[in-house]
């Protein structure tokens, strides 16, 4: 990784000295230019033909960076791809470095690179059947629900060229995406007081509720702050610094103890989450590390974060998503166990030993296949070994049939998959005995293959329920917010911190969930390749061509 970074450097070295070394054209001096007009014009072309090859030198320099750039993201790809899992603090650093040396080449070729001159309006026509073809823009309409401010450009009273009135023709729109900074607003609640002439009683309208008794701020911008904090990850500091930058006097400590009031207020809306999740029939769960501050000795201790993540749709299901998150100060399996008291359902999870006691008791064991896979990608990675490359093959193969999938009834998914995944997991099965007697038991590939083979029966529960998934990504993808958090707010205060930002992922994070849920699938409505499942009174384990 440090020789990548090297190389990098020294290329950008020595593209920068070639530029510095590159015979530019000096000015012409005025003192030495031909009198005659037929000398002077040859000089001129001249000149021109060289400022031509000089423009079309930097035009092939940019493209050289382009290239350069395709192979930087390239290598960067393939560290990533080395990265699952826990990775180094070395690692992690050459990783971003090489991302600042690709953003400096892409902002040096977009600083350089020559801007487009305005095209130049087609002449119009009276008829508008005979309008010249306009070219389709490239770009993705801006979204119908954004308000719009509509500037209107007067246009000549007089036609220039005659002189005689204009009609309207028709128009041209321009549309620009402009941001207005948010702003802070004082709402002002008056109460009149009122008395009585007759009696000298006096009334008063009760004063308004508010989240916070006595408290300055309004439900927005509690809102605000609680969003800024667990899902844009910006510490409490860090907010108290930008709205002094507008004005505000919010000190850290103030804002902390409105967090900490509003997680109090909200334990209703979580509790209310937890009881959905868990009634789910399939659950995903996944586990991370928080830092955690140990009180007295300033040093962190290490707590975790559980996901259980409830999302019905890939089998049909019509319950909304929803992730409930908890917090323990270790990783012992009493944790997992009280959090899933109750809970008889599929547990969708990594091959971690806390949750046999869940599977003793009735749960019903589904394994990841994406854990499987990544295994061999780390070997394939490693060694180039053609025996990775088949297995990863061979599980591409099942993800394809998932893919088709996706989305529809538990019924369907069982009888495709009878049909079509079965044959492939035999087939896997076989090629994993077969190969595993091959190899060195002790290599690398021996211990990815018992790897698959101990939880065979839990991968291979997809085939006899049509509820289960074939990975556990769902719950690896709610886990991204903490991860992307850790990195600024670096640990959490106290356990009892930890729960307050379990308690907060969880609202936030099912509330993301259920505005992305529309758009996402419905896009998973139509099928990879164009394929579609047949719906309208034709056999439903049909896979048809749209």
């Amino acid at each position: 990784m440090k020789k990548v970074v090297t190389v990098v450097r020294f290329d950008l070295t020595k593209r920068e000295s070639i530029v510095e070394d590159s015979l530019m054209l000096s000015p012409l001096d005025p003192a030495t230019l031909p009198g005659n007009v037929t000398a002077l014009r040859t000089l001129l072309l001249a000149r021109e033909d060289e400022h031509a090859a000089e423009l079309e030198a930097a035009r092939n320099g940019l493209k050289d960076q382009a290239i350069q750039i395709e192979q930087l993201k390239a290598r960067l790809a393939k560290l990533l791809r080395q990265r699952f899992g826990s990775s180094s603090e070395k690692m992690r650093g050459a990783i971003e470095q090489l991302e600042l040396i690709i953003g400096d080449l892409e902002e040096e070729i977009a600083e350089k690179a020559p801007s487009e001159p305005e095209p130049e309006p087609e002449p119009a026509t009276a008829d508008p059947a005979i309008q010249p073809r306009r070219r389709k823009p490239k770009r993705k309409p801006l979204p119908e629900n954004l308000p719009r401010d509509v500037v209107e450009h007067a246009p000549a009273c007089a036609c220039p060229k005659c002189g005689d009135a204009l009609r309207r023709l028709g128009e041209d729109v321009t549309e620009v995406l402009e941001y207005v900074p948010g702003s802070f607003r004082v709402t002002r609640h008056v109460r009149p007081k009122m008395s009585c002439r007759c009696c000298e009683s006096i009334t008063q309208p009760p004063a308004p509720s508010l989240p916070i008794n006595r408290g300055l701020a309004g439900p927005g911008l509690l809102a605000h702050v609680l969003v800024g904090k667990f899902c844009d990850h910006l510490p409490l500091h860090r907010q108290a610094e930008i709205y002094a930058r507008d004005g505000i006097d919010l000190d850290r400590s103030t804002l902390a103890d409105w967090v900490g009031q509003c997680a109090a207020l909200l334990r209703p809306l979580v509790d209310a989450v937890g009881v959905h999740v868990m009634s789910a029939e399939r659950i995903h769960a996944d586990d991370t590390t928080v830092p955690v501050l140990s009180p007295g000795n300033g040093k962190t201790s290490t707590g975790r974060l559980w996901c259980y993540v409830r999302d019905d749709h890939p089998f049909g299901g019509k319950a909304p998503k929803a992730v409930l998150y908890c917090y323990s100060p270790d990783r012992k399996g009493e944790h997992p166990k009280a959090h899933l008291a109750g809970f008889k359902g599929i547990l969708q999870a990594d091959g971690y030993a806390g949750y046999t006691g869940l599977y003793q008791q009735g749960v019903t064991e589904a394994a990841c296949m994406a854990h499987v896979r990544r295994k061999f990608i780390d070997i394939h990675a490693e060694t180039k070994s053609p025996l990775s490359l088949e297995v990863i093959q061979r599980i591409a193969a099942l993800y394809a049939v998932e893919a088709l999938i996706r989305g529809e009834p538990a019924e369907i998914r069982l009888k495709v998959r009878a049909e079509r995944s079965a044959p492939l997991f035999a087939d896997l099965r076989k090629w994993l005995d077969t190969t595993l007697s091959r190899v060195s038991g002790r290599s690398e590939m021996a211990k990815a293959i018992r790897y698959a083979l101990v939880r065979w029966n839990a991968l291979t529960l997809v085939l006899r329920d049509g509820r289960a998934c074939i990975d556990n990504n769902a719950a690896e993808r709610s886990m991204r917010p903490m991860t992307l958090g850790r990195k600024n707010w670096l640990f959490a205060g106290s356990n009892r911190g930890g729960e307050r930002a379990a308690a907060m992922y969880s609202l936030i994070v099912t509330a993301l969930c259920r505005a992305r849920h529309n758009a996402i699938y419905a896009a998973r409505r139509t099928m990879p390749n164009g394929l579609v499942f047949a719906r309208s009174g034709r056999d439903p384990g049909v896979i048809g061509s749209a």
